[in-house]
This record gives C-alpha cells, structure tokens and sequence, in this order.
C-alpha cells in the first residue's frame, strides 16, 4: 500500500473525497442542517425566502437555462461551504494552512486502523527495516523485540545502569514513527566525541533516562512511542535480565550475545540464562489476538531465535491462529548460519520452539545482482541455498519473490516495501484460499508445497 500524499493545490482539495475517510457524509449533514436553520430563520423574520429565491430562479430563468443555473448555483455553494469547512477545521487544529497533515492522520485512522492484526518478532536491523514498511499496512502492529543484546552502546548501559539494552527497542520506535521527523532523527542520532558519551545514541540514554524516571522499561517505551507518534507498539520480549548462552558442536560454551558469531564455530543450540524468563503479558496477548505473525528477518541465533527461548511466546505462537511467516535471510551469517540452507534455518526454529507449527510458510528472496559485491565473499558470507525438497519434507510453504532493493554496486539489502508487499500478499493469498498451499500465476513469484 503507497504511502498516502497530497502534492498539488488541486490534489490537495480532492484529497478529502478519498474513499474511507468518512469524512463527505459529514458534509452533507452540515451542509443540510445549515440550509434547514437559514430557512428556518428568514421564515421567522418574515422575509419569505421561499417565495423571493423562486421568485428570482424564475426571472433568471427566463434568460439562462434552468438545468445549466441549478448546476451552477449548487456547485459554487458546495465550494464554498466545503472551503470554508474546510479552512475552519486546518485553524481550529492551527497545522500551518497544511492539510497534509491531518489528511495523513485521517487516513491513518481510517484505512490503517482497519487493517489486519501484526505481530512482528525479531531484533536488530531486520525487524527494523521489516516495521518500516509493515507501517503503510496497518497501524495494528505489536514489535516483539529480543533484549539478549550485549554489545556497542546497549550493552554498555545494561552493565552500567543495570537496564534492558534499548538498542533494538530504540531502532524499532524509530522505525515505526514518521522517517523525516526531526525528532526521530534525534532519536537515532549518535555521538562521535564526548567522555563517556562516544557511541552512545542519543534515543539509548533517552530510554535509560525514562526507565529510571518510571522505573519501568515497557513504561519507558510506552512514552517514548508517544514522543514519536509511532504507529503501533513496541514490546520487549521479557523484563528479565536475559542472557544469550550457545553450546558449539565441539562442546565450547559462549556467553553473550556478541561472544557467539566471534566464537567462529557451529552452533548445536541455544539456551538462556536463567533458562526460564516470563514473557510480557501483553505480548502474550498480542500473539493470541494477532491475524499475523512474522518471524525475522534478521540474524537467526542472535535476534529472531532468542525470543523463542521464552516458553511462553513460543508455545503461544505454535498455539495461535494467526497465519505464521518467517521472512529467510538472503546472505548467510559468519559464526551463526555458515553453510546454512532455507530449510536449515527452518529447522533451527523449529528446535527451539520445540513445536513443529510455530511456522507456515518462509519467504524467500529469488533474485540476486549479477555483480554481486565482493565483500561477501571476503567476509565468508554466502547466498542462502534454497533446497525445495527439504522444506517440502518440513511440510512448509515456500513462497519467493525479489525482496532486495535495487544496487548498482551488488550490494544485498532487504527493501521494507517488497518485504512488506511480499508477505501482506501472501497472507490475503492465504486468506483468501483457506490454507498456506497455493500456486502463485504471477512472474517473479513462486510457492512450492
């Protein structure tokens, strides 16, 4: 769904006439009802204002056609009881004679409000970039945000303030609020120099400072979601002090998060300490409630899988309703996923869930640049194989399609909008069908079952 813009002064009127808004109805009422009280006014006062308007309407008449003046005489009346209406309302809300704005705002309300239930589970960069475009979709979305992170500038407030680390939660806000706002570009702003401020991000200390103040991180959050007027919400996974712990095949043990992909080893499972943390209740209530739930993308043991070691959320998903997606990384992860395929990383969800029905379907990406960047290969990181045979035996929907942005230089970043577009079609899809197995008849899309 594109973004809803008004850029010209004639577009800009006809704006309001957009279907949804629910916003002509009300025209019409007021518009009548001030026609009715003028009426009923000049009759009190004896002007007859029947008689005389008919009076003239036949003498104009007897020049002018009648249907060419009726036409003329109610269409310059709506314009000018729809511009003042119209201007009244843009003073009263004092927005600047902008009505981008609160154009924007009614659509929102409107269109997005109604629109499917969504909850998004991940971490990092990759729920991130995932809630930016799920945003122009819905305003009912529920981020589930990992808070295992103990690295860079999070990881320095959580040992120092004895906090959750805000890194994820913080580019999660920003994501979901208004991208050229200038307080979401605070938000993510970071400091370069400073004693003890280099590498902290502006957003982070924002949160740590509210979390002290409320004494509560989800509290914190919550206000700094208004700060920003974000659309939806943001939600750790647990308020415990979580712990990413990984057992290595060669028997090694690596704590914390950012120990585990600098470890350079394959990865048997994963686990927490403590082992068990409680979930949040209103994550819990959300997964139970959603239509939607998306899995990733983003790095598989560090970010999507550490949500899953909390029983509570795991068991509630494999238990919703909910259509389940996990959106498949494109490139693999050196110290996570080396020489991982698509159905490898299904399979790694699938064991720590310990619940086959914790996912449906995984998108795919199906497109790569020719030219892919070099890099990749000097880092160790390698295209995902995409193996058919084994995610079939899984009993999971394949669905592909191109999910990267466009790159000269052969660079591969997931697009939030193709992310986005690819999975909401896939769930009308679904839908729409009754079940997770279709057959996609459109170029550059393809689900196997």
């Amino acid at each position: 769904m594109k973004r809803f813009k008004i850029n010209s002064g004639i577009l800009k009127d006809a704006g309001w006439l957009v279907p949804g808004l629910q916003v002509k109805r009300w025209f019409a009422l007021i518009l009548l009802g001030t026609v009715l009280i003028t009426i009923g006014i000049l009759i009190l006062i004896d002007i007859k204002p029947i008689f005389y308007t008919m009076e003239f309407i036949r003498k104009i008449a007897n020049t002018v056609s009648t249907e060419w003046l009726a036409f003329a005489i109610c269409m310059f009346g709506a314009a000018i009881f729809f511009k003042g209406w119209q201007k009244t309302n843009l003073s009263i809300l004092d927005i600047d004679k902008d009505d981008n704005f609160l154009l924007e705002n009614l659509y929102r309300r409107r269109k997005l409000n109604r629109g499917p239930k969504i909850v998004a589970v991940g971490g990092g960069t990759g729920l991130s970039m995932l809630l930016k475009g799920i945003k122009h979709i819905t305003n009912n979305i529920t981020a589930v945000v990992t808070v295992g992170d103990d690295g860079g500038s999070s990881g320095r407030l959580r040992e120092e303030m004895g906090i959750l680390p805000p890194g994820d939660i913080r580019n999660c806000i920003a994501a979901l609020a208004d991208d050229e706002d200038l307080v979401t570009k605070l938000f993510q702003y970071r400091f370069k120099t400073g004693e003890g401020l280099e590498g902290h991000s502006f957003g982070n200390l924002f949160l740590t400072a509210l979390c002290s103040i409320t004494g509560d991180m989800v509290r914190a959050v919550k206000e700094s979601s208004n700060v920003l007027s974000i659309r939806g919400r943001v939600l750790p996974a647990t308020l415990d002090d979580m712990k990413l712990v990984a057992e290595m095949e060669d028997g090694r043990i690596i704590k914390g998060e950012s120990n585990i992909p600098e470890a350079h080893g394959r990865i048997k499972r994963l686990y927490t300490d403590p082992r068990h943390c409680k979930a949040l209740e209103d994550v819990i209530s959300a997964i139970k409630t959603a239509d939607l739930i998306i899995l990733g993308p983003g790095s598989l043991y560090t970010s999507v899988i550490p949500n899953l070691l909390v029983n509570e959320i795991s068991e509630a998903i494999a238990n919703s309703n909910a259509k389940k997606i996990y959106v498949c990384n494109i490139m693999t992860q050196p110290g996570e996923t080396d020489g991982y395929s698509v159905s490898d990383h299904v399979k790694a969800l699938i064991q720590h869930a310990n619940n086959k029905k914790i996912v449906d379907a995984v998108l795919v990406n199906d497109y790569l640049p020719k030219n892919l960047a070099h890099k990749y290969e000097i880092a160790g990181s390698f295209p995902v194989k995409l193996d058919y045979e084994n995610i079939k035996k899984l009993g999971i929907c394949l669905f592909t399609k191109k999910l990267i942005e466009d790159s000269k230089e052969g660079l591969v970043r997931h697009s939030s909008h193709r992310v986005a577009r690819a999975v909401y079609y896939w769930y009308r899809k679904v839908l729409k069908d009754g079940n997770s197995s279709f057959k996609v008849k459109y170029s550059g899309e393809k689900a196997v079952c």
